[in-house]
């Protein structure tokens, strides 16, 4: 029952946040990890023994709170500045591109830069692609792979593999083909297995790179060879996933009038603007990268500081019908809001019944363009420090937000530190009898 739990916390977090980009800010001091973990360590010391029921979707409801308070976080710290003036933080530069069907951008500079001197035009002939091996089609319902126990050669430009599969009598060539994918997908070595059907109902097994481009002198970014035995030569000649349908290439594309490449289709200029390549430019119609205005990239940081906002309250209200205590997640974020509800109707910040945040943005570009804008900021900066503290709170212990049995208080004054109590979480050491 453990590891059935354990299967689904780790499915759901690999499916909903495992392709999510790793954020500049996701890494820390090691003065900001020691007060992290002086933080886990009072909170562990003071909280009594409880038991947290396997109840549903209660691991999700923890996941999903742990990683809005991430994602909460590292946009408040891409807000904070130590420049002076606090206006700084939300005046920070928001790129723009011309044609984000085609380039989009996002600016990662540390807003040093000369703005006349930061822009780009870019005009992209070809995008970076994968390699892809599509095997031979063959019939679900048939079985043209004998019984027995096969294997084959996956080599990377890193490292090599073997794999090894058996085929039985009950097989038929779906199950098998199936059973190789999951192989694969399984090892996480970089590349991704799925099976595509035609519609005289025969399946092959594709797979593909998840990197993209190939640097000089290299012929592929993985290669599929049967072992020695001649059996394995025959089946792998039956899949026929040996075969390069595909091969990776280089982004190629004009960058203020020079030709340059690229293995990915997202990369960064001068430390500057983060571009990715997402179409093919037409010809005589390059894409220009610059900055936004000055009210608009306010109004742009605020919208963004505003939408995680939503997104975590959003999520408690969500697991409101299976999580009872989610009503203290509700309180502790929406009361932020409604603190500052009074002053927010003035620049432009309307808070409803629930707590969520929509923005005039009208009334918002007044505000934050007036000659006594200070106050604007200042009050938004309390809203942003304010905030920040509720995420740290649920980040590190976003047990306090489920369902619990109480099964002993502490002797106050008298504990002791208790570390393996963050396993709660970490382990997902969930009770299915309480």
């Amino acid at each position: 029952m453990v590891t059935a739990v354990m299967d689904n916390a780790y499915n759901y977090f690999l499916t909903t946040y495992g392709n999510s980009a790793v954020s500049r800010y996701d890494a820390h001091k090691r003065s900001e990890l020691r007060t992290t973990y002086n933080n886990i360590v009072k909170i562990n010391k003071e909280s009594p023994l409880y038991k947290i029921k396997e109840s549903g979707d209660v691991e999700k409801f923890v996941i999903d709170i742990k990683e809005n308070a991430r994602s909460l976080k590292n946009i408040i710290a891409s807000l904070s500045t130590d420049d002076a003036g606090i206006e700084s933080a939300f005046r920070k530069k928001v790129a723009v591109s011309t044609q984000p069907d085609i380039v989009d951008a996002v600016y990662v500079g540390n807003g040093r830069e000369n703005d006349g001197s930061s822009k780009y035009t870019i005009e992209v002939n070809q995008l970076a692609s994968p390699q892809t091996n599509l095997g031979n089609f063959l019939r679900d319902d048939t079985l043209d792979v004998l019984p027995g126990s096969y294997s084959f050669d996956l080599s990377t430009t890193v490292a090599s593999y073997e794999f090894q599969f058996s085929v039985n009598q009950n097989d038929n060539n779906h199950k098998l083909l199936d059973k190789i994918s999951r192989l694969i997908n399984t090892a996480n070595i970089g590349l991704n297995a799925e099976l595509v059907s035609d519609e005289r109902g025969r399946s092959a097994l594709k797979i593909e790179s998840r990197q993209t481009g190939m640097r000089d002198g290299e012929d592929y970014i993985f290669q599929i060879v049967p072992d020695g035995a001649n059996l394995s030569k025959v089946a792998m000649d039956v899949l026929g996933i040996g075969r390069v349908d595909s091969r990776a290439q280089n982004a190629s594309f004009i960058l203020n009038g020079s030709e340059r490449s690229s293995y990915s289709n997202k990369f960064t200029i001068d430390n500057t603007f983060e571009l990715n390549l997402k179409g093919i430019s037409e010809e005589g119609s390059p894409v220009s990268i610059g900055y936004k205005t000055s009210v608009d990239a306010v109004a742009d940081n605020i919208q963004s500081l505003v939408d995680s906002y939503n997104q975590m309250l959003g999520t408690a209200q969500n697991y409101a019908h299976t999580q009872r205590d989610s009503v203290k997640l509700i309180s502790d974020i929406g009361s932020v809001a409604k603190g500052f509800q009074t002053e927010f109707e003035n620049i432009g910040l309307l808070v409803d019944r629930s707590g969520a945040i929509s923005i005039d943005r009208t009334l918002l570009a007044n505000a934050v363009g007036a000659e006594n804008s200070n106050e604007s900021f200042s009050i938004l900066n309390q809203f942003k420090d304010a905030l920040n503290a509720k995420a740290e709170r649920a980040s590190i212990n976003p047990m306090n937000y489920v369902n619990k049995i109480l099964v002993a208080y502490k002797n106050p004054g008298h504990n002791f530190v208790t570390p393996y109590i963050t396993s709660i979480y970490s382990g997902m050491m969930l009770d299915t009898y309480c």
